[in-house]
This record gives C-alpha cells, sequence and structure tokens, in this order.
C-alpha cells in the first residue's frame, strides 16, 4: 500500500509490468493513431490484443473503426471494441449507437464502456452516482443482450473509488493506471500512454499499452478466444 501512494506521487518510477508474470500484451488505439500497418505490429510482443474506439455518445463513430476491426482481425490480433460513455445523453441511445456499428463476431473481447471525467466542465461539475450508474445500467443491458457478454468497464482508480466501489462487481475491469499496480481487482491494466511500436503511419505517435491479468490460457478460456488464428479470422456469429 505504501508503495502504492509512493509511486502514484512520483516519489518512486513507474511500476511496469512484467513479461513473465503478463504474457498476454495489448494496445488501444483510435482514428489518431492514423493508418495502422496491422500485419507488422501484430508481430510485436506487446500486441496479442488490441481495444479499438467504436462510438462516443449517442452519434459519433470512429471513422477508422472498421478498418481497424478488420485488419487487426486479418492479421491474427484479438479486438474488442470500446464505447467513451457521454454524460448528456441516455445509455439506451448510446448503446444503439455501439451496436449500430460493432459487428457480432466470435472471437471477440467484450465490449468495453470507458468511463473518464473528459472535459473542464465535466470535471468541475461531475455527475453524480446515481446518474452515472442509471447510463451504465440501460448500456450494460442493452449490449449484454445484443452481444451475449457482459460489458468490461474501463476507468481511473480516482473514479472507480468515487462510482464503481461495490458496484458491477461481476464484470471485468479495466484499469488506468501509469504509476503501479492498480488495487483494485483487475483483469486489464492500461500502464503505459507512451509505447512507441512498429506499423504507425504517423511518426513519433504514442500508443497506450495494456495487459492481462493471466496466463495465455487464462486468457482464451475467460472470453471463449479460439487460440489457432486460422480459426479465428474466419470466425463469425
Amino acid at each position: 500500500m505504501w508503495n502504492f501512494y509512493r509511486a502514484v506521487n512520483g516519489d518512486i518510477p513507474p511500476q511496469l509490468p512484467s513479461a513473465e508474470e503478463y504474457p498476454v500484451r495489448g494496445i488501444d488505439i483510435s482514428y489518431y493513431q492514423g493508418e495502422i500497418d496491422w500485419e507488422e505490429l501484430a508481430a510485436h510482443e506487446h500486441v496479442s490484443f488490441a481495444f479499438i474506439k467504436a462510438t462516443e455518445g449517442s452519434k459519433h463513430q470512429d471513422e477508422r473503426f472498421t478498418e481497424n476491426w478488420n485488419n487487426a482481425r486479418s492479421a491474427g490480433v484479438y479486438v474488442g471494441a470500446y464505447h467513451f460513455v457521454s454524460f448528456e445523453t441516455s445509455g439506451d441511445t448510446q448503446a444503439d449507437n455501439f451496436i449500430s456499428l460493432v459487428p457480432k463476431q466470435a472471437n471477440s473481447l467484450p465490449p468495453v464502456l470507458d468511463l473518464e471525467l473528459y472535459n473542464e466542465e465535466v470535471m468541475a461539475n461531475p455527475p453524480s452516482k446515481a446518474e452515472v450508474h442509471e447510463i451504465l445500467d440501460a448500456m450494460i443491458e442493452k449490449l449484454e443482450a445484443y452481444y451475449g457478454v457482459k460489458p468490461i468497464i474501463y476507468t481511473s482508480s480516482n473514479l472507480y473509488m468515487k462510482y464503481l466501489l461495490g458496484s458491477y462487481t461481476e464484470h471485468d475491469l479495466w484499469m488506468s493506471n501509469t504509476s503501479c499496480e492498480p488495487l483494485a481487482n483487475w483483469t486489464f491494466w492500461q500502464y503505459s500512454f507512451e509505447g512507441m511500436l512498429p506499423g504507425f503511419s504517423m511518426d513519433n505517435i504514442p500508443v497506450d499499452l495494456n495487459v492481462y491479468n493471466g496466463s495465455e490460457k487464462d486468457f482464451y478460456k475467460e472470453f471463449g478466444l479460439s487460440p489457432d488464428f486460422a480459426v479465428y479470422k474466419k470466425e463469425n456469429v
């Protein structure tokens, strides 16, 4: 616990996850990373999986989502799509936006709900816990009914304590903490915003780095994935 606070306060260097302890490693991306050579990227040890931005709020759709989703799957990268949660519109319409874009395909990771305070106005006047839960509950119900799996929730340690502690315990957590391993019971850990990997057309554009909390066997089993890429690439629901 003491090392956690020292790391968060910058008293000790950021903790990096061991490749031996966490062999399943991945990235998360959006249109911001530009055009991606997924075949080249897939050959890198850091890219077993990728979470790809799909939607935001009730209307916005990432312009490169379909390209990234299809090309990543073709390269044998296990993919999941994430939705950036807005506090301005209902969970129902946000779920509809996601469902309209993200295909229901076998060998995919569950949908992700990205929970952040995203601008100065929201930070100055954050929504209540009840307001956040109303949006999340509606989205979770609709996405789980459509995709047949429980969505993952992405957030930071602070927002976990504010909005999620003691709730949504059946959902996997994807925790963001660039200082040290999160204290929450995490399934994915986003540990860096500064990864520099091959395959990106835009120079000096960093990518977020993540690890899965378990072995390769655990990863395949938990999400019902086929380790056979020949099967993985062609299977559809």
